[in-house]
């Protein structure tokens, strides 16, 4: 955001950013409403992150036709931007003669208009192909300066107008797919100002100076990365990643249709059902867009004065919201990633059916029909190209409804955490509400038990439940329970009193069967954790498993200390199991010594010389991440208690130890910090070290040493600026 409002300050008034569709559907396969509502909600989105309105539109995959172009100029916007092949013919303005373009012969450099069916117009920059190619396939990115020669280079001398030479990329390019790429792309631009070989504009301010000259017609349902027009999202056109080529995509035309059938199923639904509480279903869509960003209670009652029809129920309330859900997925469901790649058991591709399959759980919950089914049937007809996966149905068995939330495995999840984390009496976890009415964790030796009932509420829906749970923790990753509603309080009660009872006459036997009896066969188990909390919770574990194996570990390098040491000075090896035992327990001194809150410098220091004789066994990934951690911390503090010195100190002391070593870390949190700091604190304490401050002279001092050693170089510059520079 602030990087648009400078763009807007140096050039005309015209930011940088751009709009997209909204969840980057292929524009071209959706219906016309779906078109709308995707253009409407990319529209208002930006204006809630940008605070303007967008004046143009970056179109997924740059796939395109009329209506969709007509779609863009219905809402306001000003361009899109396409690529070269998909211009058919153009022509200077008031001439009658078209010139065929085809074949990538379209001038990029210019901004031409487009006039549509509708006597809207909207206008359209094609980028430039070759140079584009270069940066994803050339490693154009590998130097900035070549990089920036290669721009200029594809101005023209013989083209007598303004030209603009301006390329489109993926935005992986600059880091992910090539390092370092957006560091090649900060210096292009920066070697482009300082060299005055060009000037720096955006397409806003561009058009603004040099409205179109000539129009154009384009290919229907084209795009940028398929030959075929738009066949990648629909068939088996044959564009792919190339990574398989024994491989097909005959399975993107069943998922496609399996779920353009759901779509067109739900969609009368969806209208008659709303009909009995919105004005218009549709419009109230469209709208949804700012509940999506603003889930306030304040603005949902804003939203249902606007469109509802008459006084709602509660119950009714949230049958809306379910209702406005329900699209939503049958939008997200469209995401193009899910048919770009090569597999139907690709994450991206099973995403999009998790979408479908929310989709799924609501129609069946609002109109009480089981779509599931009739769904399956037509998925089926999509194949894998790995034999164990067989087709749709089965991949929606193994990848899809295991991830599926329904009430129960919230609760269970919440119940689960409970075991391992402090929780409030009421607690946010993802999109859930968890209230507690009763909530009871006992633990006996290695064990722990939590029972209770908890009100669950949706943040999306704010759909309700209140739902009782029993789950057993016998340690490590032995955990068993379940969850069910109970009908009366004296139910509950009931159940608690005989769990309770069993547990702590350490009958553990006995209290399994007892949650079997009150909740049925006990299903639930880390597995039923969000991924996320999972990765968690197992770390807490593997932690104590850790620390277990550390003490062990420890007893026997003590015991045989003296024999490792002669061993060693005999330059014999130790024996394997010796080997690991220390390795291990050096790993963890080290660990332990930069989670410690004050750090000993001469022992890490020690700890560290030790290490070097095992490599990488020692010098790994996660104590490369203790590292980086442990400096983001102390700079963190840094920042917030500049004054303190000594920190410094011990922070550039730190860095003098790990630098060097095999560890790849990852300090750009902690440069970052530290640039933030040169920025806004440094000129303070040169200012008054000028003046004769010591004690800001001696802070300075240490501030640009320790800038040497996380890798700045110093410059001699006015006291004004910035007076040191990140090193390359």
């Amino acid at each position: 955001m602030e990087s648009d409002r400078v763009s807007r300050q140096n050039y005309s008034g015209h930011g940088s950013a751009l709009a997209q569709v909204y969840n980057h559907i292929i524009l071209p396969l959706a219906n016309s409403r779906d078109k709308k509502t995707q253009v409407f909600w990319g529209i208002r989105d930006f204006e809630h992150r940008f605070g303007r309105a967008p004046e143009g539109m970056w179109l997924s995959e740059t796939a395109a036709d009329t209506e969709t172009l007509d779609m863009l100029a219905q809402h306001g916007l000003k361009f899109t931007i396409l690529a070269p092949s998909q211009a058919s013919h153009a022509r200077e303005i008031g001439k009658r003669t078209w010139r065929d373009v085809n074949g990538v012969r379209i001038d990029p450099t210019r901004a031409y208009l487009m006039r549509l069916p509708s006597r809207r117009t909207i206008n359209v920059f094609f980028y430039d192909g070759p140079v584009s190619q270069a940066i994803a396939f050339e490693r154009l990115l590998s130097n900035g300066e070549n990089f920036a020669r290669r721009l200029v280079g594809s101005f023209d001398d013989g083209r007598s107008w303004d030209q603009l030479v301006h390329i489109a990329t993926d935005g992986e390019s600059y880091g992910h797919h090539h390092r370092h790429g957006e560091m090649a792309l900060a210096y292009a631009l920066h070697y482009l100002e300082s060299k005055k070989l060009a000037r720096l504009t955006n397409y806003g301010e561009f058009l603004e100076k040099h409205p179109p000259t000539h129009e154009v017609r384009i290919h229907e349902k084209s795009a940028w990365s398929c030959v075929h027009g738009v066949g990648r999202w629909m068939a088996d056109c044959g564009c792919n990643s190339g990574g398989h080529p024994g491989w097909n995509q005959a399975w993107r035309n069943p998922l496609r249709n399996t779920l353009d059938w759901l779509r067109d199923e739900l969609a009368p639904l969806f209208e008659s059902k709303a009909r009995e509480y919105l004005r218009d279903p549709w419009a109230a869509r469209n709208e949804y867009i700012s509940i999506i960003l603003d889930r306030s209670q304040e603005n949902r009652e804003k939203f249902l004065a606007e469109h509802a029809s008459r006084s709602l129920k509660e119950e009714e309330r949230v049958t809306v919201f379910e209702l406005l859900e329900l699209q939503r997925h049958a939008m997200l469901m469209y995401t193009s990633c899910g048919w770009f790649f090569d597999e139907l058991t690709g994450i991206e591709t099973v995403q999009v059916v998790q979408y479908a399959a929310r989709a799924l759980q609501l129609a069946g919950e609002i109109f009480q029909r089981d779509f599931e089914p009739a769904f399956l049937e037509r998925f089926a007809a999509a194949r894998s190209n790995l034999p164990e996966h067989s087709d749709g149905r089965s991949i929606y068995g193994k990848f899809v409804k295991p991830a599926m939330i329904d009430w129960p495995k919230a609760v269970a999840h919440y119940a689960i955490s409970c075991l391992f984390q402090q929780y409030a009496q009421q607690t946010r976890i993802f999109s859930f509400t968890f209230e507690d009415e009763h909530r009871q964790l006992l633990s006996s030796g290695k064990t722990r038990l939590a029972v209770g009932r908890a009100k669950v509420t949706s943040e999306i829906t704010h759909e309700s439940q209140v739902l009782a749970y029993a789950i057993l923790h016998m340690g490590e990753h032995n955990l068993t329970g379940g969850v069910r509603r109970f009908d009366s309080p004296e139910a509950y009660d009931a159940m608690f009193r005989e769990i309770k009872t069993a547990y702590e006459s350490a009958d553990f036997p006995q209290t399994i069967r007892l949650m079997d009896h009150h909740f049925g066969q006990a299903d639930y188990s880390l597995s039923s954790l969000f991924k996320d909390e999972q990765r968690h919770i197992l770390n807490e574990i593997l932690a104590s498993t850790r620390e277990d194996l550390e003490n062990r570990f420890r007893l026997i390098t003590e015991r045989y200390a003296p024999l490792m040491k002669f061993l060693q000075a005999a330059r014999v090896p130790l024996p394997t199991a010796l080997d690991v035992a220390s390795e291990l327990v050096l790993h963890g001194d080290i660990r332990r010594h930069l989670a410690a809150d004050t750090l000993d410098i001469e022992r890490l220091r020690s700890l560290l010389q030790e290490a070097q004789a095992y490599g990488d066994r020692v010098l790994d990934s996660d104590l490369s991440f203790a590292v980086k951690t442990k400096m983001e911390q102390m700079m963190r503090r840094l920042s917030e208690h500049p004054e303190e010195v000594e920190l410094m100190k011990s922070i550039e002391l730190l860095a003098e130890l790990v630098m060097p070593l095999p560890l790849g870390l990852n300090l750009w949190k902690v440069q970052n910090s530290y640039w933030e700091m040169l920025q806004s604190m440094f000129p303070h304490f040169r200012k008054r070290a000028a003046e004769g401050d010591e004690t800001a002279q001696a802070w300075a001092a240490r501030f640009v040493s320790l800038g040497d050693r996380l890798g700045f170089a110093r410059q001699q510059v006015e006291p004004a600026t910035v007076p040191l520079k990140a090193a390359a």
